[in-house]
């Protein structure tokens, strides 16, 4: 990967030490590149906004607007609809890290997570591939899908609704579901239901579609909603 198709990073965190190292450690890479440091979620939303990043690390507590709200006002708009956002969080069950992924966030990862496994997930989200952290992110959802205010109401105005159903839904793409559910990435379902790359993808794209849902994030949630998956992480 050339320098000019280098992943483009925006570094949302309020603690002067700590994005500094996470520059330091991005820059590090040949195929990532920071575009800018923002110290509030108000920062955040403005540079997201000027830069067009191609992933935000977002801090979840930040000054002036929360790394929630600046998450929903990045993903909600016509403008940064494009822009994917990683949450950085200090703990593995957030009630606040559930409320990021409906806000469209990607996924998440715990702040004292390796370096090295950081750019994979930085990758990875950029990529689109796959949702990070799956066994915090299924332990997560599960314990805030079965609660009542799981689904508050006016929580994603301005964004897609979250999907609440499955009309529509073929039984191949429940399956995929399923395992997106799972944490699986397209090559482990392709391996896991003898499909081709190809074919997975189509499955997955017409989940998206069907499910009105931004990324995977929002499928795995979707499969939990709908009761394909159970807070048990079992299956019906």
């Amino acid at each position: 990967m050339t320098a000019s198709a280098a992943t483009r990073i925006l570094i949302a965190e309020d603690q002067a030490l700590l994005s500094g190292s996470f520059r330091v450690l991005v820059d590090s890479e040949p195929d990532l590149t920071t575009v800018g440091e923002a110290s509030t979620g108000v920062q955040a939303v403005a540079m997201a906004r000027s830069e067009r990043p191609d992933l935000v690390l977002m801090d979840i507590r930040m000054p002036e607007l929360d790394g929630i709200e600046a998450t929903r006002r990045i993903c909600g708009s016509p403008v940064t609809a494009g822009v994917r956002v990683l949450i950085l969080t200090m703990f593995d069950i957030d009630e606040y890290v559930f409320d990021g992924l409906r806000a469209g966030a990607s996924g998440f990862l715990l702040k004292d997570t390796p370096p090295a496994d950081l750019l994979t997930a930085i990758r990875v989200i950029a990529g689109g591939d796959a949702l990070l952290a799956p066994a915090v992110t299924r332990r997560l959802i599960a314990e805030f899908c079965r609660r009542p205010h799981a689904r508050p109401e006016g929580h994603l105005e301005g964004l897609v609704s979250a999907p609440r159903g499955l009309d529509g839904v073929t039984d191949r793409e429940r399956e995929v579901l399923l395992l997106i559910a799972g944490g699986l990435s397209n090559t482990e379902i392709s391996d896991r239901l003898h499909l081709s790359h190809g074919t997975v993808k189509t499955h997955v794209g017409r989940l998206l579609a069907k499910l009105e849902a931004r990324d995977r994030a929002q499928l795995v949630i979707a499969a939990y909603e709908s009761g394909l998956v159970r807070p048990s992480g079992k299956g019906p």
